[in-house]
């Protein structure tokens, strides 16, 4: 009898296996148009009490090509979200220090449309306009009072000059006063009482503030400035200090590094501020310094940590600073001792997590968090104990119908013996050698991260493998490393692009016969670099490239190049910007390429992917160039991001592997196109 249960048992146990694997056979692949249709939270902010949570919400408008932006609410201990405010376009909400009312920025429905400040009680009802100034609200902040909101804001263009502008004086004096390439204005700095909603200036300079913040006694307010708005010379920021009621202005740095993310001490005497270096330019990780604005004395905070910093903010007395750092491939929350200077980890993530708000007790602290196969949601937690509590499920369709890529990071040795870092993507399920699509990221000091990234999805679910190499020039490791391709960008960086590559062939998981490279920014840069080193790739696709550094350097976003990768100027180092330009060796290119551009492109000029495909179509390389009206560096419109895509992957399946490969339609245009056939 009890071999009898036992045997009813064991097949009870294999027929449950068998329906959970016929449910897990049902995933599908996921599209390019999931990943468009994916639901966007971000930017919580937690109320002062840490009861509740603000952020936006941004879904998709395929019918107005655009994604569009709501603010909501929701407990911090999870359950329904509410839309807070009535209108799209809601941002940047803070709420005041009592938790009664929460500010944010509304654009107007007037014909200038001008962002402004509007108000709205936390018990609910009707928003209400606070500021009704005469030109866009950039940015705001609340006296720990409440009393008031100081702003920035471009300075109110003349109505003569207007005037004179729409009867077409409206030329550009490039890089001369407030101009850079485009037109350009002055920008100050504003505070509007909450009870009279009187508008008064603080400052009244010929100056562009790049951050602010107020005073614990909302007497001063500290803020980047720069005197000038020359491209490429960011160097030129520097700490300034004001007193709102006077309205005097005093430079608190006199250096050639960019500071920037200022923030006063609890005991307003000290400025925290991030920056690379405290004299130069140096390429390196940004620092948090502390600088005592009675003094003039300053150290740095941060010297014991490697990696990338971006949010931070002090502990309620001061002797602790909280950052977010990026260390490697994750992202995780830092305690700063202000005294020793002793760090230690707050908490142990494996991939990004995006520190948004914490409450004044620093108690709890709200943030996003993404991992290859996790969509990025809104979770918060309390310290010390750090145990996350997930507040949003935005996308749980993922998890339930998509079979995700698995992911594992890999390391190999580069041609000089470097240690190389790698994100590598593999098919749910699949084995054997695999076609493989080399990432190269951006920058050249961008870095690849444990993140949801859901184009990689849509590849892996046509059967490729992804690499992403954290080559020599990544942030989030040493300085060291980050300065490993200094004057020699396409050097050690491509070895290392290849030697991976090499890697994976060997571990016997990608099919060298079937290999493609992409990447955008310093990613179609190196990767239009490359496929002049080596005809072993079947396709590219090369994004927002640079092909003449030469012909680049007085158009585009190029400090970086005349202050680290290449040296110097055309006219002095001819030879180099020669040297490390892709369309010196062109002739070399037997790849089928795929280009993109946008038109309104300032970072990369556009004219550098023109070159690139004449040049091409001339010897009689298969090549194709897709441009995009109105778009800037990245491609930002939803109907724009799908062509990307979409022509990206069948340039891809038709080289690498001989398919002739086309998307399927949209649901809603192929529900048309189905109704239309019937008819």
């Amino acid at each position: 009898m009890r071999r009898r249960k036992g045997v009813l048992l064991i097949l009870f146990f294999l027929a449950l296996s068998s329906l959970l694997f016929a449910q897990e056979g049902k995933k599908r692949a996921m599209t390019v148009d999931d990943v468009l249709n994916m639901v966007r939270v971000g930017n919580p902010q937690l109320s002062p009490d840490g009861k509740w949570i603000l952020f936006t919400k941004t879904t998709l408008n395929w019918e107005k090509n655009k994604w569009v932006s709501k603010l909501f609410m929701i407990p911090a201990t999870g359950g329904e979200a509410f839309q807070y405010t009535a209108e799209e376009g809601d941002r940047s909400p803070q709420w005041s220090p009592d938790g009664k009312y929460i500010a944010f920025l509304r654009r107007g429905k007037d014909k200038k449309k001008y962002s402004q400040i509007w108000l709205i009680r936390t018990t609910g009802g009707e928003a209400f306009q606070l500021t009704k100034h005469k030109a866009s609200i950039i940015s705001f902040k609340w006296t720990k009072d409440g009393k008031k909101i100081v702003f920035l804001s471009p300075d109110p263009v003349d109505p003569e000059v207007e005037k004179k502008m729409k009867q077409g004086d409206d030329v550009i004096y490039v890089d001369e006063g407030p101009n850079g390439q485009y037109r350009g204005s002055w920008s100050n700095l504003w505070v509007v009482d909450v009870k009279t909603k009187e508008i008064k200036p603080i400052t009244k300079e010929k100056m562009r503030v790049q951050g602010f913040d107020v005073s614990p006694k909302g007497d001063k307010i500290v803020f980047v400035r720069r005197l000038e708005n020359h491209r490429n010379e960011m160097y030129r920021a520097e700490i300034c200090i004001v007193d709102i009621k006077g309205g005097k202005i005093t430079q608190l740095t006199h250096n050639q590094a960019p500071e920037m993310g200022v923030s006063f001490s609890p005991d307003g005497e000290h400025i925290a501020y991030l920056a690379p270096d405290d004299k130069t330019w140096k390429l390196a990780n940004d620092k948090i310094w502390l600088l005592n604005i009675n003094t003039g004395k300053y150290r740095m905070l941060s010297g014991r940590f490697e990696g990338n910093i971006s949010w931070y903010r002090f502990s309620p007395d001061g002797s602790k600073v909280f950052f977010n750092g990026l260390q490697r491939t994750a992202s995780n929350l830092y305690e700063l001792d202000v005294a020793s200077g002793r760090i230690r980890k707050l908490t142990n993530f494996t991939g990004v997590a995006r520190i948004a708000s914490m409450t004044p007790d620093g108690k709890r602290f709200a943030y996003t968090y993404s991992d290859y196969k996790t969509p990025p949601d809104i979770w918060v937690a309390d310290l010390p104990s750090a145990k996350p509590i997930r507040i949003t499920d935005a996308n749980p369709w993922i998890r339930k119908e998509i079979a995700l890529a698995d992911m594992k990071i890999i390391h190999w040795k580069s041609k000089d013996g470097l240690k190389i870092e790698g994100l590598l993507y593999l098919p749910a399920g699949k084995k054997g050698k695999l076609p493989l699509i080399l990432n190269v990221h951006g920058g050249p000091a961008g870095v690849f991260t444990n993140r949801f990234n859901g184009e990689y999805q849509v590849y892996t679910g046509l059967g490729y493998a992804m690499l992403c190499p954290n080559v020599r020039g990544s942030s989030g490791y040493t300085d060291k490393f980050l300065r490993g391709n200094m004057h020699d960008i396409g050097g050690g960086d491509y070895w290392d692009l290849m030697t991976g590559v090499d890697y994976v062939i060997k571990k016997g998981i990608a099919d060298p016969d079937k290999l493609g490279i992409r990447g955008w920014s310093y990613g179609g840069i190196l990767s239009g670099w490359t496929i002049t080193k080596t005809n072993r790739f079947k396709a590219a696709s090369l994004g927002a490239m640079v092909c003449d550094w030469r012909s680049e350097y007085g158009q585009g976003f190029n400090y970086d190049v005349k202050l680290w990768y290449i040296g110097g100027t055309p006219w002095d180092n001819p030879d180099g910007y020669l040297k490390h330009s892709s369309y010196t060796y062109i002739k070399n290119v037997k790849t089928p390429s795929i280009i993109f551009h946008g038109e309104r492109d300032i970072t990369d000029t556009i004219q550098q992917s023109m070159n690139y495909h004449n040049a091409l179509r001339e010897l009689g390389v298969p090549v194709r160039f897709i441009r995009f009206p109105r778009e800037p560096h990245g491609i930002r419109e939803p109907h724009h991001r799908r062509i990307l895509m979409v022509e990206e992957i069948a340039w891809m399946q038709k080289y690498i592997r001989g398919i002739k490969w086309t998307a399927p339609p949209r649901e809603k245009e192929k529900e048309k196109k189905e109704k239309k056939e019937e008819e």
